[in-house]
Order: structure tokens, then sequence, then C-alpha cells
């Protein structure tokens, strides 16, 4: 991966909602599912809208009625759960690259 290429995956990181997210469950008008991505965490309450700030929400999975967001496979806890966890491991990884290129880089000047 080119150094230009982990500036723009920094660039749209940076650009992001600020982490950490969570995984919620939540209700919807009728009483159906909806998994979504949150910047406050879940109180296994499953509340129904009104009951939730929209505004925390930055992604959903799953928006079942009407049938909004789906997915065939029906992962939507397990796609949630990935979208959450990268908000914070994508920047990590960044880092991590850089850093292992920088001992590298280290190693072969000696």
């Amino acid at each position: 991966m080119r150094e230009d290429e982990l500036d723009e995956i920094e660039e749209l990181c940076s650009a992001a909602t600020p982490a950490p997210w969570f995984v919620r469950t939540l209700d919807d008008d009728r009483a159906m599912n909806l998994v979504a991505v949150s910047t406050v965490p879940d109180t296994g309450q499953a509340e129904r809208w009104p009951n939730f700030d929209h505004r925390d929400i930055v992604a959903a999975t799953l928006v079942q009625h009407p049938r909004y967001v789906d997915s065939g496979d029906e992962r939507w806890d397990e796609n949630a759960a990935f979208i959450a966890m990268a908000r914070e491991a994508v920047p990590r990884l960044v880092d991590e690259v850089r850093r292992l290129r920088a001992l590298l880089a280290e190693g072969e000047n000696r």
C-alpha cells in the first residue's frame, strides 16, 4: 500500500463522526427491528422511535419496516459490529503500518 493510499484512509477516518461507535438494537414506528451503529451505547431497552435521538445514528444495517436497509445474508448484527469496530481499528492499523515502515527504514539505514 502506497503512502498516498494511507493518507487517503487517514483523511476519511478524520472526516468521519468521532469514535467510539456502538451497535444498537432499536425499534421503528411499527415495532420492527432496527439495527444501527451509533455514537451512544446500546441500553438494552430496544427503544422505539421517537425515544431515541436519530442524530446519534451514523449507519444502519437493518431497517425492517418499511424495508429500507437489509442484507441478503441476514448478517445485520455482524455487519453493524464490523462497522463500529472499524471506526477505531482502521486508524490504528494505519498508524501501525507507518510505525512498521519506520522501523524497516531505520534498519535499512544502519
